[in-house]
């Protein structure tokens, strides 16, 4: 079999590389300098270039203006976001418009797809919470009323909540069900309040309040929320990827310049097996992810729900993420301590990414729940 990326994929890699180029991580202000967030909006330019490399629509069709491209490619251009600190919400965006023309009506999709591939209406996700698979953790609750719905509930930590145009909500009904609601941010009931994450990117506290939406704006289709979940966190684990090959990099790159006693320290034993085994990681990283973005892709059968893969590619993200910025810390010596020196970001940013939609033991608990479901031959 070959598992080598197509050319459209390898297509996509590069043209993220080439919009990328321009982004300096020494850009991104540090969330131990700046009090609040560290800028009010994402980066609008970095927005408009990406809108212009059709990287916004890379999951829509091509009536929508898109270019019919799969999870695969996704995860290659958030890859490569994550070596910058590209601060724009591309992940969230591109699932919920994706999970729009899943399981949307003509309707919708119509009147968002486009202008969202275009960049002009701008998409995000109240994902927060350790895995997602149980209604029960879900607090916002929706009701049918007459032809339309009311939600009511609150979302916390939900990223880009302040410049999205639409918040894609997973909410549970009556009947312990769960659908994906789009709710406009200016709709009467919606407010927000400001919260932090470790990135030093402002979050926001959604709270709905007898929330009235269309019948149109409600996924109601099973599966709907599950699969934009699974999305994302394979979304995740390629922002981790992407940011440890870059830390890595760094750590190789100044370890090779640094002397101790007329000597490199990359030519000691202990940096060089330290070293290694974050490389280790980060091969690991790569072929979970790879797993778990083909199983989202294909939708080919396995001894486990695809939920399982994902499971398995989070799991190895925060760890060996979080494993990769505390062997470059120590490996950088005061430097690692330096909140004006690039890692402290990265270190910021791996620790947010570490346990955004689930830490490791939750991935694990819930791996393990399904292992006890569907018992292996």
């Amino acid at each position: 079999m070959d598992f080598t990326f197509t050319e459209e994929q390898q297509a996509a890699a590069e043209a993220a590389r080439g919009v990328f180029a321009g982004v300096a991580p020494d850009a991104v202000p540090s969330p131990a300098l700046t009090p609040g967030a560290v800028a009010d909006t994402f980066d609008r330019p970095l927005w408009a270039r990406l809108a212009d490399a059709d990287l916004l629509s890379l999951l829509l069709a091509e009536e929508y203006g898109g270019a019919g491209l799969d999870a695969v490619a996704l995860c290659q251009v958030l890859r490569e976001s994550a070596k910058v600190l590209a601060r724009v919400p591309l992940l969230e965006h591109s699932a919920a418009t994706a999970a729009v023309q899943s399981y949307g009506g003509p309707e919708l999709k119509a009147d968002l797809l486009t202008r969202a591939g275009r960049g002009e209406l701008v998409l995000t996700a109240a994902a927060h919470g350790r895995t997602g698979h149980d209604p029960a953790e879900l607090a916002t609750t929706a009701r049918q009323d007459g032809s339309g719905w009311v939600l009511d509930g609150v979302q916390t930590a939900v990223p880009w909540a302040y410049d999205a145009d639409l918040v894609a909500v997973p909410a549970r009904t009556d009947a312990d069900l769960t659908v994906l609601a789009l709710v406009p941010r200016d709709t009467a009931g919606v407010s927000l309040a400001e919260q932090f994450s470790t990135s030093g990117e402002r979050l926001g506290e959604l709270r709905l309040e007898s929330v009235r939406l269309p019948a149109r704006n409600v996924l109601d289709t099973e599966g709907a929320w599950e699969w934009l979940r699974e999305l994302l966190a394979t979304g995740t684990c390629a922002l981790a990827l992407g940011l440890g090959e870059r830390v890595l990099g760094m750590t190789s790159e100044y370890a090779s310049k640094r002397e101790q006693f007329g000597h490199p320290i990359a030519t000691f034993q202990a940096v060089a097996v330290q070293s290694a085994d974050r490389y280790i990681d980060l091969r690991a990283m790569e072929a979970t992810l790879w797993q778990a973005a083909w199983r989202i892709t294909s939708g080919a059968a396995g001894a486990l729900p695809a939920s399982g893969d994902v499971a398995v590619a989070k799991i190895w993200a925060s760890e060996g993420v979080r494993r990769i910025v505390q062997t470059a810390q120590h490996l950088h010596g005061g430097f690692g301590a330096d909140v004006d020196y690039p890692l402290h970001r990265y270190h910021a940013w791996a620790k947010h990414l570490e346990l955004a939609l689930g830490p490791a033991a939750a991935h694990e608990e819930a791996l393990g729940d399904l292992l006890a479901a569907h018992p292996l031959a």
